[in-house]
């Protein structure tokens, strides 16, 4: 399956109220990721998000240099999370009724903790 990639400029007039020199300074900075390099930067989806979720931190939120990466960082850790309770979820899907039922019962046991 190929991954449809979008130009610095086509993420810009996509996401609206950014401009193209703050998409390459985040991607100098790390916050954003390209799919490609050369020629020309280009983004996934994931990374055309990412500079929308970036834009909203900034102007809307008025967050600064300094805060964006710990609150990028969380936002990656809070991703990678789900996926793992997904991939926990399918596991336990795949197990005997029985065996789910008790993974639901010491859940809800431990969740009155």
């Amino acid at each position: 399956m190929t991954t449809v990639t979008m130009t610095i400029e086509q993420v810009v007039a996509a996401v609206g109220r950014v401009e193209a020199g703050e998409v390459v300074a985040w991607i100098e900075r790390g916050w954003v990721l390209c799919a490609e390099t050369t020629p020309a930067p280009r983004l996934r989806p994931i990374d055309t998000a990412r500079v929308a979720l970036i834009r909203d931190l900034v102007r809307d939120l008025g967050l600064d240099e300094e805060a964006i990466p710990v609150v990028l960082s969380l936002v990656d850790q809070l991703h990678g999370l789900r996926r793992r309770l997904d991939a926990l979820a399918e596991a336990v899907d795949a197990q005997p009724e029985a065996v789910r039922a008790a993974i639901l019962r010491h859940a809800a046991g431990a969740a009155k903790d």
